[in-house]
């Protein structure tokens, strides 16, 4: 880390926990080793999950992944497997799971104040029986993720609570922030376009390359 210009840094986990103190027994104690009946239930109605994943540099990253609620399948208590669709190549997430394999991985549902953390090991599979559960419009995945679970708990509503995250008063208006093709364009210093053409692209892409 580059020198930070402040002078009172915690620098340990003795001084974190004098500052904030130690979690209550319910906290250790909700921590499974595997995916109980809730958990299960918690995933099979999820639309969208963040995988956070690490290289072997300790380079991290944290890449959304969303599709109809139950798109991630639990195989038993210990496995579930994630489709991955078309997405821009980068493969940050899929990398990182060849070089070091642990995941950590965040479930949300609508309108649910609670999420689900699950974290595992992971790697890419081809199986041609696995990925034909996940075929959707006719297209099937090229691969899919599988995690061993390691951890799973359900975790508090006070970080929904602060930010009100699903209460549409508080959402802001769409106008009020650039479009991806405004973002882009400034960005990527494009020239020859502009800002509306470059959404209408993303727009078809969006439509004709889902699955």
């Amino acid at each position: 880390m580059t020198q930070l210009p402040f002078t009172d840094i915690i620098t340990s986990e003795e001084q974190l926990r004098e500052l904030l103190g130690t979690p209550g027994d319910p906290a250790v104690r909700k921590q499974l080793s595997f995916l109980d009946q809730h958990s299960r239930t918690f995933i099979s109605a999820s639309p969208f999950v963040l995988i956070g994943s690490v290289n072997s540099s300790g380079n991290l990253d944290v890449s959304p992944r969303g599709d109809a609620p139950g798109f991630v399948q639990v195989l038993d208590e210990k496995t579930l497997v994630i489709p991955e669709r078309p997405g821009n190549r980068r493969f940050d997430t899929l990398r990182n799971i060849l070089q070091t394999s642990a995941v950590g991985l965040l479930f949300l549902v609508p309108r649910v104040e609670e999420t689900l953390r699950v974290n595992g090991r992971a790697c890419l599979v081809r199986d041609a029986a696995l990925l034909e559960r996940f075929i959707v419009q006719g297209k099937q995945p090229k691969v899919a993720i599988v995690v061993e679970v390691e951890e799973c708990f359900l975790h508090c509503a006070k970080a929904f609570r602060r930010s009100k995250l699903w209460d549409a008063s508080t959402w802001p208006e769409r106008e009020s922030l650039p479009t991806g093709g405004q973002i882009w364009l400034d960005q990527l210093r494009l020239q020859d376009t502009t800002a509306g053409e470059i959404d209408e692209m993303l727009n078809i892409d969006y439509k004709q390359c889902l699955y």
